[in-house]
């Protein structure tokens, strides 16, 4: 995802917070995680703790899973996902 695609789902889901609290709460979650992988990836790499590496890359990419894992299970019907529009 890009940071605009990001910002966009931020918005929405501020916008929608009354209605949707607990998709809110996910994606502050997600934004939470991708943020520390960012934060973790020079502290770890200058302390030389390359066991953290995999999961600074698993924090890079958990906004994009996170939104696909959504867009599969509105597809199916299982679960309905009102901020893809924001993509």
């Amino acid at each position: 995802m890009t940071l605009l695609q990001l910002t966009h789902v931020k918005r929405w889901m501020d916008l929608h917070q009354g209605r949707h609290p607990v998709e809110l709460c996910a994606w502050d979650l997600v934004l939470t995680a991708w943020v520390l992988s960012w934060m973790a990836l020079p502290v770890s790499t200058l302390l030389g703790n390359w066991w953290m590496l995999p999961l600074c890359l698993a924090g890079f990419l958990l906004p994009t899973a996170y939104a696909n894992w959504r867009r599969s299970l509105h597809r199916r019907g299982r679960l309905r996902c009102d901020w893809l529009t924001a993509l």
